[in-house]
């Protein structure tokens, strides 16, 4: 693959994430206020959600000429999606209870930053490799 055409894999991998990942924080932010959800609900249906834009936008946009497409793609997207999660639970975990970094601050780096950067690059990987293979 050449450079050029793995940036643009990546950048519309990144465009899609972004989109996903409005659409959780939106329907967060409405089924935890205006429905009055209780929090881990609503982020169990927010996180299904941002998975399914994610799934559509992957599979209609960046990688719209993959052969391999269908529940059980959709299947494996979530499962690689919940590894992120895990991983960003994980970074949270270490440094919070393992390193006793516990400030709000060092809670949002470890798990917003370096959890969701190691989760993007697993995703990343995870989305291009098992679910929609060159």
């Amino acid at each position: 693959m050449s450079t050029r055409a793995w940036r643009h894999e990546l950048a519309g991998f990144a465009a899609v994430g972004l989109l996903a990942y409005a659409a959780d924080l939106a329907l967060f932010t409405w089924l935890r206020g205006p429905a009055g959800l209780d929090p881990l609900t609503a982020k169990a249906l927010s996180f299904v959600a941002g998975c399914s834009v994610a799934y559509a936008g992957n599979a209609l946009g960046t990688y719209r000429h993959a052969r391999v497409k269908g529940p059980r793609a959709y299947a494996v997207f979530c499962a690689v999606n919940v590894a992120g999660a895990l991983v960003q639970l994980l970074c949270l975990a270490v440094s919070h209870y393992g390193l006793g970094l516990t400030s709000q601050h060092a809670d949002t780096v470890s798990g917003a930053g370096i959890g969701m950067a190691l989760a993007t690059v697993l995703r990343f990987w995870g989305t291009r490799t098992l679910v929609f293979p060159p």
